[in-house]
């Protein structure tokens, strides 16, 4: 692929515990049957979709715990160009009505974006929510503006989460506010992680949801071990809750009532496609040790870690396997997101997006 830089200037750590190893594998940028790697990037953990279909954010993940600084990019699928979004450590105060009007600024240089969700605002304003953890613990938001034939992403407000909060993903709610799972609590430690992959722990977190009168508060039933990613149905009214330690995805009501349960081994983050089903990135290799320490690997290395990306279909819990990988191109896929006929996929231990033409691709 093309690389460029314009504009300014996870589960991911439940493998952090473990690791590819030394200094991790030294892939080409090569293509393997129909995926396609596009290189360049750093973790990039989550991706979102703008309305022009061709212009995906990519959340340039740094570290869980805040200690490595990323970034928010571009990538135009049309010519496979990055163009950097997003640093951290500007100035500027937050816009009325967008988060908390207590929000003292931007997030600061260390700014370290995870999960990331994109969504159209009551007042029509496209908004770009991104969990972060670098120099505080928050829901940053943003709006991306198509102009001079790209888009920009300004950021607007934040709203600080709860002290001793760890959070992972978050999704728009209809009307205003969001739902972000809060994974652990801090003061749980690592600790909380191993006990929640191995099982051991009835629960780690929970979901918090926000809204801008009442703050965060824990919704109801959302108690369970490594709370991951979430969706929203399009009426707002089903929660879809990826439950890592558990290896399970429920469907919720937003009274916090579990509806329907369906087995999905370690799970990370979780797009729609477009025939309604739920694409959820499963990451592979814990339960015979392969989970490696590639939070230990420096900012941008693949890992090797084995993953799937797999869709839900809701009407009888049916899952179907769409890509596996692992070995080159690329391994530790946290999202699959699909776009026409590819599924673009995310990692958060590697330097580059996967690019899958699901029409030509099989799996063995």
């Amino acid at each position: 692929m093309r690389f460029e830089l314009r504009g300014p200037g996870t589960l991911g750590l439940l493998l952090a515990l473990a690791a590819c190893g030394g200094g991790g594998p030294v892939w080409d940028c090569e293509p393997v049957g129909a995926a396609r790697p596009l290189c360049g990037y750093q973790n990039p953990e989550d991706l979102a979709i703008l309305p022009d279909g061709h212009t995906v954010v990519v959340s340039e993940y740094g570290a869980m715990e805040g200690g490595v600084p990323g970034r928010l990019s571009l990538l135009d699928l049309r010519t496979e160009i990055r163009t950097l979004a997003y640093e951290g450590g500007g100035a500027g105060a937050p816009t009325a009505g967008w988060g908390d009007p207590r929000c003292p600024g931007p997030p600061p240089a260390s700014f370290s974006p995870h999960g990331i969700d994109l969504a159209r605002r009551p007042d029509g304003a496209q908004q770009l929510l991104v969990v972060q953890h670098g120099g505080r613990e928050s829901v940053e938001i943003f709006e991306a503006l198509p102009g001079d034939g790209r888009w920009h992403l300004e950021w607007r407000g934040c709203a600080i989460a709860p002290p001793d909060s760890w959070l992972n993903e978050v999704v728009a709610l209809p009307g205003g506010g969001f739902l972000a799972t809060n994974m652990m609590s801090r003061s749980q430690g690592m600790a909380a992680l191993t006990e929640g992959i191995a099982g051991s722990m009835p629960a780690t977190g929970w979901v918090y949801e926000w809204g801008p009168r009442v703050g965060f508060r824990r919704l109801e039933g959302s108690e369970a071990a490594l709370p991951n990613g979430i969706a929203l149905s399009p009426d707002g009214e089903s929660i879809y809750l990826n439950v890592s330690g558990g290896g399970e995805v429920w469907r919720m009501t937003r009274g916090g009532e579990i509806v329907q349960r369906v087995a999905v081994p370690a799970t990370d983050n979780s797009t729609w496609a477009a025939d309604g089903r739920l694409l959820v990135a499963s990451l592979r290799g814990g339960e015979s040790g392969e989970f490696e320490t590639c939070g230990e690997l420096e900012p941008g290395t693949p890992c090797a870690l084995p993953f799937e990306i797999v869709a839900i279909d809701w009407t009888d819990g049916s899952t179907e396997v769409l890509y596996r990988g692992g070995p080159p191109p690329m391994g530790a896929g946290t999202v699959g997101l699909q776009v026409g006929d590819d599924l673009l996929i995310g990692s958060f231990a590697g330097d580059r997006i996967l690019r899958v033409d699901l029409a030509a691709h099989r799996i063995e």
